[in-house]
Order: C-alpha cells, then sequence, then structure tokens
C-alpha cells in the first residue's frame, strides 16, 4: 500500500514539472543575448540570440539591428510551433517581443496576431486600477464578463474600465486590454481583450460596449476564451 501511494506521489510530482515546464503562449517575461543572425520581413524582424541558455529565436517589431549586437527582449511571449509564411519555416519554439525601450511603441500595422500580442503597450497603473462599475441592465464588470462569458456569449454588455494596453490597426481594428479592478490576476479574470474601431490611450478611463464572443481562435496560437468584440468607446 504504501508502495502503491508513493508511486502516486510521484506521478503527481512529475506531471506537476511538466506542466511548469511548459509555457503557454502568453507566458511573459525578458530574455538577453548577442545577435547570431537577423532577418527582416515585411512588419517585423527576426533574430537568433545567443543567451546564458543558449541560442533562442525571436521576433520584434522590425528593428535596425546587426549581427554582434547585444540586445534585450523585453516583454517576451513564447510560442510553440509556430510557422512563418514570410521565412517558410516553421521554428519549434520561438520569443515574441520588444527591444529595450520600444516595448512601449505601437505594434505596426500587419503583424500576424503573435506579433501583434508581444508588441502592446506595457500596462500602466495597472496595481491602481480600481474604476465604477458602469450602471444600467447590460452593465457588467470585468471579472463577470470574463467568469459569466458562457452565459453572456453573444450579447451585449457595458464595461466601464482603464485601457491598460493598446494596439493599433491590426486586422483591421484595434486592441484593448480592459482592466476595472475587479477580478484576479492569479486567475485571470482581471482583464479582458476589447477590439475596436475607436482610439484610446493608454491611462484612458472608458465605457464599452461590445459582444461577448467566447473560444475565439485567431490563429498563430493565440485563442481567447472570451473577447469584447466590434465595440464603440466613450470617454
Amino acid at each position: 500500500m504504501k508502495k502503491l501511494l508513493m508511486a502516486v506521489m510521484l506521478l503527481l510530482c512529475f506531471c506537476l514539472v511538466l506542466a511548469a515546464d511548459k509555457p503557454g503562449p502568453e507566458a511573459t517575461g525578458a530574455i538577453g543575448g548577442k545577435v547570431l543572425e537577423a532577418k527582416d520581413v515585411e512588419s517585423y524582424t527576426y533574430l537568433r540570440l545567443q543567451t546564458v541558455d543558449g541560442e533562442v529565436w525571436a521576433a520584434v517589431g522590425k528593428v535596425p539591428v546587426k549581427v554582434g549586437d547585444q540586445v534585450t527582449i523585453e516583454d517576451a511571449a513564447l510560442m510553440q510551433n509556430f510557422t512563418s509564411k514570410a521565412l517558410g519555416r516553421t521554428f519549434d519554439q520561438i520569443y515574441f517581443g520588444v527591444v529595450g525601450e520600444r516595448a512601449a511603441d505601437a505594434a505596426a500595422p500587419g503583424m500576424d496576431m503573435a506579433a501583434m500580442h508581444a508588441s502592446v503597450a506595457r500596462s500602466t497603473d495597472v496595481a491602481d486600477v480600481n474604476v465604477a462599475r458602469a450602471t444600467g441592465p447590460i452593465a457588467h464588470t470585468v471579472a463577470e464578463v470574463v467568469t459569466g462569458r458562457t452565459d453572456l456569449n453573444d450579447t451585449t454588455v457595458v464595461v466601464r474600465g482603464k485601457v491598460v494596453k493598446f494596439t493599433a490597426d491590426v486586422l483591421g481594428k484595434n486592441w484593448i486590454h480592459l482592466r476595472d479592478g475587479s477580478g484576479s490576476a492569479a486567475e485571470g479574470t482581471n482583464d479582458v481583450l476589447v477590439t475596436t474601431a475607436d482610439v484610446a490611450g493608454i491611462g484612458d478611463v472608458v465605457l464599452v460596449k461590445g459582444a461577448v464572443r467566447i473560444d475565439r481562435d485567431l490563429g498563430s496560437g493565440y485563442a481567447y476564451k472570451v473577447l469584447i468584440e466590434e465595440a464603440t468607446l466613450q470617454k
């Protein structure tokens, strides 16, 4: 019995290690290294880097870097089995991010979905977000939209929140990360992604009205449990 229990415990530990070592497409961080190879395509630059942990590939919004440069890729998001149509190859692993201070720049038009989300502006004042709830029969908090997404699917909602990330003109729309102070970062319920034709600045408090969509696969490994799409904004 004891041997069986120990075997089960070892198996559980092994599974936990595997889960911890398998990063998702939105795992973020920073990596630095020497540029061994640089390949420019229409909207961004692929970099082969020598890091302290070995060679890695990264892709950033198009930048003038050359072999031998030391660079840091910030807001790095690891993608598994990513296929670049521009290069005609598949990368087992590649980081999407931005070089150094370019993290605050907007994404360039025409980027694919992975590059777009790696190049969104950084969050500002995230810890201090505390926005009054919208009013009315279809008003919800960010957390309510995320946790109640199944019941809210294909319905119109109104949410008031702070714009913490903004990417302009990708796939014909603007992309906003909205937070209002509700929800939990650990549980992924404190942030909702909004698509809109309107423009907003980071830090703006806006009233969003749009349709809830769930289980949206936008390609390049980016699938979302919930989005607010075709939204209009009021400041």
